[in-house]
C-alpha cells in the first residue's frame, strides 16, 4: 500500500496545482469561457495523447529495451557454448545412430545465408534423430555434465533467460539428464528399460541443443564474423575443422 501512497498524494498535487493556476486565471482575467475553452481542449486530446504514448513511444521503447536484452542473452548463450554447449554436441554425437546425415546437414560455412540458417532449421526439427545411449559412454558424459553442474544451476538462476524460452528449454533438459545420470550408481550397468529412457532424455536435449547452436551460428555470422570465424573452425560437427588457421 505504501508503494501507492506516494503516487496518490502526487496526483491530487498535480490537480490541486492545476486548479489553483485556474483560479490564478480567472482573478486576472475574469473570463470562465477561454478557461473552459482550453480545459475542454486539453480534456479531448487526453485520448489521443494516451495513444501516441502508449502504442507508439512505448512500443519504440520497448522494443529498443528487448533488442538489448536478447544482446546481453547472446553474451550469456556465447559463454554457454563456449563452457558447455560445443563439448556437449560433441558427447552427444556419439549416440547419434545416422551421425553422419546430422552432420552433413550442419557443415556451417562463409557462404550460409540466413534463409539457409532458417531452412536448416526447419529442416531438423522435423527430423527423426535416432539415438542409442549404450552407443556412446554414458559415464564420460555424466562427468561431463557433473563438472559443469555449477555452471548450469548459475544460469538457471538467470531471470533474464526466461525472455528466451528455447533456451530455458534447453537448460531444463541438460539439467533434467544431469540428474538421471547422477542417481544412477554405474552407468556402465543399466537395465534395458534405462538405457532406453536415456536415449529419451539425450535425444530431447539433443535436439534443442542442435536447434539453439544454430541460431547461435546466425547470430556470430550477422553481428561478429570474427568470432563466426572461430566458430567455424572449431564446428563439433565438421570432422575435419581445427582452430589453426591454415
Amino acid at each position: 500500500m505504501k508503494r501507492f501512497d506516494w503516487q496518490i498524494y502526487l496526483g491530487l498535487s498535480l490537480v490541486a496545482i492545476s486548479v489553483f493556476f485556474y483560479f490564478v486565471h480567472y482573478a486576472i482575467f475574469q473570463d470562465t469561457h477561454h478557461i473552459f475553452i482550453y480545459l475542454i481542449g486539453d480534456i479531448a486530446f487526453v485520448p489521443i495523447e494516451v495513444l501516441f504514448v502508449t502504442l507508439i513511444v512505448h512500443r519504440l521503447l520497448d522494443k529498443r529495451e528487448k533488442r538489448s536484452m536478447m544482446k546481453k542473452l547472446n553474451m550469456v548463450i556465447g559463454t554457454f557454448f563456449c563452457e558447455v554447449g560445443i563439448k556437449l554436441l560433441k558427447c552427444f554425437s556419439q549416440f547419434d545412430c545416422h551421425f553422419n546425415t546430422t552432420r552433413e546437414n550442419l557443415l556451417v560455412s562463409n557462404d550460409w545465408t540466413g534463409q539457409k540458417f532458417s531452412d536448416t532449421a526447419r529442416r531438423l526439427k522435423d527430423y527423426d534423430y535416432q539415438i542409442d545411449s549404450q552407443k556412446g559412454d554414458l559415464e564420460d558424459l555424466r562427468n561431463f555434465l557433473l563438472a559443469k553442474r555449477d555452471f548450469l544451476l548459475r544460469l538457471l538462476e538467470n531471470s533474464n533467460l526466461l525472455e528466451h524460452e528455447s533456451f530455458t528449454e534447453l537448460l531444463w533438459a541438460i539439467s533434467h539428464l544431469t540428474e538421471e545420470l547422477v542417481a544412477r550408481a554405474d552407468t556402465r550397468k543399466l537395465s534395458t528399460a534405462d538405457y532406453a529412457h536415456f536415449s529419451g532424455d539425450i535425444k530431447r536435449a539433443y535436439i534443442v541443443l542442435i536447434s539453439e547452436w544454430l541460431q547461435y551460428m546466425k547470430h556470430l555470422k550477422d553481428q561478429y564474423p570474427y568470432l563466426f570465424s572461430f566458430a567455424l573452425r572449431t564446428n563439433p560437427f565438421d570432422l575435419y575443422a581445427t582452430p589453426e588457421i591454415k
